[in-house]
């Protein structure tokens, strides 16, 4: 997959008025900007890992010449995401960023010398009027003309912006690669190009599930990886019990063929996805290109199911932080080729650069239901009742929730995790022979149970005829179960896959009433849960792309969207974002 991630343009606006006027604000104007990068850069990554990259225009600008200026070499060094500062009056539509295909911000220094906040409120105000919408950035309190500080809660708007404004720029022109098409009437499969093209700004490609039994056969893959790959998985990956009745039950070496198609199957897919130079030293020049994926879906489900191995395996190790190679970015794969999931897992991977947990939005347990069945009175974050996350698909291993931050149960970037962490994911791990009544061509079902403890997000995108896209969110905690309670449940279901014990957070309004609304509104089969409260940097995605949310539990005080969002009413803010959104339309 071609890399060359985009930078965040710092864009330095000032009084145009020379004699004086202009010169007084040069080295405050500029040192705005450069304090602006020198904090994004520290603290914010791409998902190799490296420093996210600013780009300050070569002056202050003053006018629509030094603006043009700008725009040109913000265009010659891949700039996808424009912020702009000032600590003074500017000339608005003189001054502004006027590429309507990037995310905008302004921030409008708050200091009583020089009138920034009045500019900001300007510029924004010809942003709306020109249908470019533009989050606006003012600190609360008044600072000192001579302050290098930039304030906290400029620095949590900053980065919430910078976050999705970036997460909006590397979607743009990479592919959702379709393997297979729809699975068992799954509508998030029926993948919607519109959707994709005008809001997202990215293509799709697609493959059917023979391209495996081609390069199966042809043997297209790097056969020296495949080797060390099957070697690590036999040492690495644990087998638990085969639940299937003996009648269904399969032959060890059966067994073992399957290992080995399951590790090509890995394999394929990644090259598929972002391609393999290896595959054009070994003659398959066409092959190595790969499809420029950035997120793919595999549909599996019973066309190939029904004679191969599943893809469980596969999209496990795909969408984790490591594998055979070491620690890496995940690979994001769709289980059943649900795109609306995919998408959702790719929203939550580029806010955080974490692995994310497809699953089954699968049962509500109400207290009492649970009482009942096991005698165990829920407390505590579950008192209220949970849902049963599992999925008959994948999960990523990062998922167990064995790593840890501050001593506590954690996914992290790939770059954080240890070897010791890796390893306890994999141990706390079972591959368990898939249950032959579903795939009735086998494979292995990966199975574990969540750690206790984590804040986390589960989110899902809906289309609707008439409407488009709708993103829905949820903030709340994983929940750690007695054992025997956990197995009880467990069994009611499939045991061999993997498991998550989820409790929304509640706010006694909407949708957030009590557990059992959440589970009543949610839109879907599926949901896509990123580690950590990250619902506000969501609802921010969301606006950029001009998708409006019908679903959240994020405090008001968090959330944060263009100015203009404002002009559309700011007494209901559900209300306000519907009818921005369909009044701006979709991105590109």
């Amino acid at each position: 997959m071609i890399e060359n991630y985009p930078k965040i343009g710092i864009r330095p606006t000032i009084d145009g008025r020379r004699r004086g006027v202009r010169e007084s604000l040069e080295e405050q104007t500029m040192g705005m900007a450069q304090r602006v990068a020198k904090f994004i850069e520290a603290n914010l990554r791409y998902p190799n890992g490296s420093p996210v990259e600013c780009i300050i225009a070569d002056s202050t600008i003053g006018g629509v010449k030094e603006a043009a200026a700008a725009a040109q070499k913000f265009s010659g060094a891949n700039v996808g995401v424009s912020i702009t500062v000032t600590p003074c009056w500017c000339y608005g539509s003189e001054t502004m960023d006027m590429d309507s295909s990037i995310p905008h911000a302004v921030w409008g220094f708050n200091g009583t010398e020089r009138p920034g906040a009045v500019y900001l409120a300007a510029v924004l105000s010809a942003y709306a009027q020109k249908g470019i919408p533009a989050f606006g950035i003012y600190g609360e309190d008044v600072q000192e003309s001579s302050s290098e500080e930039i304030p906290a809660d400029v620095q949590s708007k900053l980065l919430q912006f910078a976050r999705a404004g970036l997460a909006v720029a590397q979607m743009k022109g990479k592919s959702y690669l379709s393997m297979g098409s729809v699975s068992m009437g799954i509508a998030g499969s029926i993948v919607n190009e519109q959707f994709f093209q005008e809001y997202l700004g990215m293509r799709n490609e697609y493959i059917d599930m023979s391209e495996y039994v081609r390069r199966f056969e042809e043997e297209i893959y790097d056969k020296e990886e495949f080797k060390w790959a099957l070697a690590w998985t036999k040492e690495n990956c644990q087998v638990g019990a085969d639940n299937n009745p003996q009648h269904l039950q399969i032959s060890a070496e059966e067994k073992e063929k399957q290992w080995e198609t399951c590790v090509k199957m890995t394999l394929i897919a990644r090259d598929l996805m972002i391609g393999n130079p290896v595959l054009a030293e070994l003659g398959f020049e066409e092959e190595a290109n790969g499809h420029n994926a950035i997120v793919g879906g595999f549909q599996g489900q019973r066309q190939w199911t029904d004679h191969f191995p599943n893809g469980d395996f596969m999209e496990t190790m795909l969408n984790s932080s490591f594998d055979w190679n070491g620690k890496r970015a995940p690979y994001l794969v769709a289980t059943e080729n649900d795109s609306l999931n995919g998408v959702t897992m790719l929203f939550n991977y580029l806010l955080t650069n974490t692995a994310q947990i497809f699953a089954d939005v699968r049962t509500f347990w109400s207290p009492d239901a649970v009482k009942r069945v096991t005698g165990h009175q829920l407390e505590g974050e579950a008192a209220h009742g949970i849902l049963h996350l599992i999925n008959s698909g994948s999960a990523a291993l990062d998922g167990t929730g064995e790593q840890r931050i501050e001593g506590k149960p954690a996914i992290k970037p790939f770059w954080e995790i240890s070897d010791e962490e890796a390893e306890a994911c994999l141990s706390n791990t079972q591959f368990r022979p898939a249950s032959q009544e579903y795939f009735r061509g086998g494979g292995f079902s990966t199975d574990y149970l969540t750690k206790g403890g984590m804040p986390v997000t589960m989110a899902r995108l809906n289309l609707v005829k008439g409407l488009g896209p709708v993103l829905q969110l949820v903030e709340g905690y994983t929940v750690e179960l007695p054992e025997e309670v956990h197995h009880i449940l467990d069994q009611r279901t499939d045991p061999t896959w993997p498991t998550t014990w989820f409790a929304p957070k509640l706010t006694n309004s909407g949708s957030f009433q009590s557990v059992y609304d959440v589970m009543n509104n949610w839109g879907a089969n599926h949901g896509a849960i990123s580690y950590d409260h990250i619902g506000a940097d969501l609802i921010t995605l969301a606006s950029i792309l001009r998708i409006p949310v019908s679903m959240h539990n994020v405090e008001e005080s968090r959330i944060f969207r263009p100015r203009v969002w404002s002009l559309f009413g700011t007494e209901n803010l559900e209300g306000a974002d519907y009818r921005a959104c369909q009044n701006f339309g979709p991105l590109y």
